[in-house]
């Protein structure tokens, strides 16, 4: 599926404040686990940017992000920064942001249909932890060398946090769907904005 239309600024703006909000959920820090990986809150900044923005525009607020930082921004949790991180074993957790927002936003918006809670929550454990650890896991384990089930199975360890942050998304999400549904800009607001339009 290709974008259907071009960037305008308004795209172009909403891109680079869910950049600022993916930076900003790692200021409070990180702390590591098993294998050096740090849990973060910037997941949570993925999850929101495919839901709203969609999946190719939250790809590209990622993108912009991790361009940033192996340019040696320190943007990632804990002041991290520089291509140096992109060869560590957290470097498939953050590529794999880029594919989660995709799917993320695919999920949220199938069909061109307004979100609701089920689908917003299936798409932030599909799209926010299974797509980002399908990635992040087999570099992990190439780059430290353990066995890919013995790394997928100690990376257990992130599940809780993860769902939780997926939670915390899919709450914010539906917030939005009720308080500020243009601030989507899918074709289910334009439909919703029109009076004589049908209940879906």
């Amino acid at each position: 599926m290709l974008m259907t239309r071009t960037l305008d600024a308004t795209d172009l703006a909403r891109v680079a404040v869910f950049a600022a909000l993916i930076v900003v959920l790692g200021l409070p820090g990180s702390f590591p686990v098993f294998g050096g990986v740090p849990i973060t809150a910037q997941t949570l900044g993925v999850m929101l940017a495919g839901a709203v923005l969609g999946p190719w525009l939250g790809a590209l607020s990622v993108t912009v992000v991790l361009a940033l930082t192996a340019a040696g921004l320190p943007l990632l949790a804990g002041g991290r920064g520089g291509i140096g991180v992109f060869l560590g074993p957290s470097a498939g957790y953050a590529l794999g942001w880029i594919l989660g927002a995709i799917v993320v936003g695919l999920l949220v918006h199938a069909g061109g249909r307004r979100p609701v809670v089920w689908r917003t929550a299936l798409a932030m454990i599909a799209g926010g932890v299974v797509a980002i650890y399908a990635i992040g896991i087999p570099v992990q384990s190439a780059v430290t060398r353990l066995p890919l089930g013995e790394t997928a199975l100690t990376s257990l360890v992130f599940v809780p946090g993860d769902l939780l942050k997926a939670a915390l998304a899919t709450a914010v999400v539906a917030a939005l769907v009720r308080a500020y549904p243009r601030g989507f800009r899918r074709a289910w607001t334009q439909r919703a904005a029109t009076p004589a339009a049908a209940p879906a």
